[in-house]
């Protein structure tokens, strides 16, 4: 699992695959307990190496299953935000001050804008993000899917032409390209993809 992202203990579901056959899916917890458990079954590697995803991105995790159950899930556990230094802007409200580059003009139109830059800058994005919302959550969902494919299913039949279709939208023909794959993942594929 060397390409395993951070865990992101906020994500509300996780999937675990031993080989190409889905063990659990459940919450962070859930997932590491029964995948500790397996690890420890003698036919743990009959099936091949576990895999676990985090389903709001598709990235592979790794966590460290030492110790006793209560010591895992401690160190699973999210770490106290409190305690990390305050930066600057209004962390209260969720607000991060961060540099923005712009040309002079774009800094001349802001200023004359009611409330400010920082208002007329949130304002902006609120709109565009808003307007966008759909495309960019299937952008979304494609990647999430397509990170998933790549690392159990880089080697099925149809690979490429399933991956052309997820990224054109096009459902029919990602069913019938990946008809052949193992029910497992062909199934969370598509949940994945189209929830």
């Amino acid at each position: 699992m060397s390409d395993a992202a951070p865990i992101d203990v906020s994500s509300p579901r996780f999937t675990a695959f031993e080989g190409q056959r889905r063990l659990i899916s459940g919450s962070l917890q859930e997932v590491a307990l029964a995948v500790k458990r397996r690890a420890a079954s003698p036919a743990s590697s009959a099936s091949g190496p576990v895999l676990i995803f985090d389903d709001s991105s598709g990235r592979t995790i790794d966590f460290d299953p030492r110790g006793s159950d209560a010591q895992m899930l401690a160190r699973l556990a999210p770490t106290d935000v409190a305690a990390q230094p305050r930066g600057r802007g209004r962390p209260r409200l969720g607000v991060a001050a961060r540099e923005v580059t712009l040309l002079p003009r774009h800094w001349q139109w802001l200023g004359t804008q009611a409330g400010g830059a920082s208002v007329a800058l949130r304002r902006l994005v609120e709109e565009a993000s808003r307007a966008s919302r759909a495309k960019d959550d299937m952008r979304r969902r494609q990647d999430t899917a397509y990170r998933f494919m790549v690392a159990i299913a880089g080697d099925q039949p149809g690979f490429e032409e399933a991956a052309r279709a997820l990224f054109a939208a096009d459902q029919p023909r990602l069913l019938a390209e990946i008809a052949r794959w193992p029910s497992d993942v062909r199934e969370h594929l598509v949940a994945l993809a189209y929830p």
